[in-house]
């Protein structure tokens, strides 16, 4: 059941996944490939895929739109203009790099494309990165497998529990950005309010006070 499911199902998951942001889902791809279930080096090949289109898309948006976007979440707001920093200093690391730095998947490349990077260099050395980076994650997931197997011996009995415990790290760490998003949303709404009062306060304090009225 669950091999015909991921036969169907598995590799456009994958692609989807790593589209958008699929560390996880790569690492669950690469342990079904050293379970059978997928083939490693189609798992390679559709992350790539999938990371490469997704990161072109991001990079794109970000020429366009970049301020915009990266201004919808203060999060993101406060990420990107740390990534332009990075990106102005490095900007050939930061392409080939960004996929290993754990919550930059998303703002990295819209960050890229609005620091005017070529976009000729970045299709090169993007499609360089992505596939370092689905074969190195790939092949650790894979290799994870064996040493498993090499600890308990058969783990077909365990695989099920692997499954289950990288996916609930992998909601874990969904959680908990979403969690710190909305605590930097509130700490930033709180600051642009009380910045808003002291403006407010100088305003009425630079106001000229009112001519007083003789007494009759």
């Amino acid at each position: 059941m669950l091999q015909q499911f991921l036969h169907d199902f598995g590799y456009f998951a994958l692609f989807l996944g790593t589209f958008f942001e699929g560390e996880t889902i790569l690492v669950l791809a690469g342990f079904l490939a050293f379970r059978g279930y997928m083939d490693i080096n189609l798992v390679v090949v559709v992350a790539f895929f999938g990371s490469y289109a997704g990161d072109q898309l991001w990079y794109f948006l970000g020429r366009k739109h970049g301020r915009k976007l990266l201004a919808r979440k203060p999060r993101w707001q406060m990420m990107g203009d740390r990534a332009l920093e990075h990106i102005r200093k490095h900007p050939d690391i930061w392409v080939l790099s960004f996929r290993f730095v754990y919550g930059l998947r998303t703002v990295m490349p819209v960050a890229i494309g609005l620091s005017g990077y070529p976009p000729g260099r970045y299709l090169l050395l993007n499609g360089i990165g992505a596939a370092i980076w689905a074969t190195a994650l790939a092949a650790a997931a894979y290799h994870f497998g064996a040493v498993l197997e090499g600890m308990l011996g058969s783990i077909k009995k365990y695989e099920l529990w692997v499954l289950g415990a990288l996916l609930v790290l992998g909601v874990g760490l969904w959680l908990r950005r979403r969690f710190k998003n909305a605590r930097l949303a509130k700490q930033v709404y709180a600051d642009e309010q009380a910045a808003h009062a002291a403006r407010l306060h100088q305003a009425e304090a630079a106001k000229p006070a009112e001519p007083k009225t003789p007494a009759e």
